[in-house]
């Protein structure tokens, strides 16, 4: 009887402001819905998120809450009416995300990739750089590349973004479209054929992973050949892209040799993705303090953290600042949380949570949960 009475108190006070929008389709979300979380479908969400793009902390509420919602926020609209009124016959137009931490970056690009799947991108999604070169285990799966004397291949790695790929974009690979340019020749035996479809240079990659970062690399010379050839329209999404310029991974040779960002493959492969060299595509990507954990620098602007070597390879792009919640939207979080029983107690807490918390995204998630 308490915990029904507990309830019912917190739902009818939850009714005092809006919290929730029925508008599923981020191609529909404008200034009014600013503020409000929308749901995504159980299995569009697998089909985006599964293998990676949603934070850990994230997706743990999510299922403790039973579903999958995002917040409309200004950020993300100001990219999609952007990406609306883009001529996509002109270069590729670059976003970079940056703001402080906890403040929802990722949740942007998640928002992003929601958008760009129902418009019909192609998606090319990093989920997070470090996880590539940062991850102390990954030491025991690195190897020296077969065709790229110098470089090192973190196949496993390779495999599994190749998977993620696969899953993305299930519904575009069974396009007659989507075929390879140009033959290639992985040993003696074993060649793709030029015409052949780009599923099955995927399937390769996943079913012989020593090929998987060769493989990946052949991804991003047909998708930027698709594109400009206009075939398909393609979105790529990378989060914690300044990680790639590093001054030192945590991957180690043999010898105990430290090796760089830019000797392993995979790197080389994603930075010629975002180059301005192909039309036909949008690229948004986030410069985060945490992707450079060893540095001292503690800038959040995008100068700071990609260094000028990251700036110059970017150069021109559009830096778009994700903020702390606004007093609306810590409201209706606050009041989501109160729906799901998430935050409990007096009205006057979040008083105190709002000084705390400082409006931060994050610690507010963090601060209610004890609550």
């Amino acid at each position: 009887m308490l915990i029904r009475n507990i309830r019912y108190a917190c739902r009818r006070y939850s009714q005092a402001v809006t919290f929730r929008t029925a508008e599923s389709s981020p191609a529909e979300h404008n200034s009014n819905h600013v503020g409000l979380f929308y749901t995504i479908n159980k299995d569009l969400c697998k089909q985006l998120y599964g293998h990676g793009g949603l934070p850990k902390s994230y997706m743990k509420q999510s299922k403790t809450f039973a579903e999958t919602v995002i917040m409309v926020r200004q950020p993300a609209l100001d990219i999609i009416a952007c990406m609306k009124a883009s001529d996509l016959e002109k270069p590729v137009t670059k976003y970079v995300l940056y703001g402080e931490e906890g403040t929802g970056r990722s949740m942007t690009i998640a928002h992003l990739l929601h958008y760009a799947f129902e418009e019909g991108y192609l998606i090319i999604h990093v989920p997070w750089v470090s996880d590539w070169l940062r991850r102390v285990q990954r030491h025991k799966e690195m190897s020296n590349s077969l065709t790229r004397e110098g470089m090192v291949d973190v196949p496993l790695d390779a495999a599994a973004w190749l998977l993620h790929f696969k899953t993305q974009n299930q519904h575009l690979l069974k396009s007659p479209e989507l075929k390879i340019s140009k033959e290639y020749v992985w040993s003696k035996r074993e060649k793709t054929e030029a015409g052949a479809p780009l599923s099955e240079l995927i399937e390769l990659g996943i079913s012989r992973v020593k090929y998987a970062c060769d493989v990946v690399d052949a991804i991003v010379h047909e998708v930027k050949h698709l594109s400009n050839t206009g075939k398909f329209k393609t979105f790529v999404a990378v989060d914690g892209y300044n990680g790639f310029f590093n001054s030192l991974t945590r991957l180690k040779t043999p010898t105990k040799k430290k090796v760089a960002p830019e000797e392993v493959t995979l790197t080389t492969s994603i930075l010629e993705l975002t180059k301005g060299d192909w039309k036909n595509g949008v690229i948004v990507l986030s410069a985060d303090m945490i992707a450079n954990p060893d540095e001292q620098n503690k800038q959040i602007f995008p100068m700071n953290l990609l260094y000028r070597k990251g700036f110059n390879h970017l150069d021109p792009f559009v830096p778009v600042k994700v903020d702390r919640y606004s007093e609306r939207e810590f409201i209706t979080c606050a009041n989501y949380y109160r729906d799901r029983l998430w935050l409990r107690g007096p009205p006057e807490i979040e008083a105190e949570l709002k000084l705390t918390s400082a409006f931060n995204p994050y610690k507010f998630m963090e601060q209610c949960a004890p609550l």
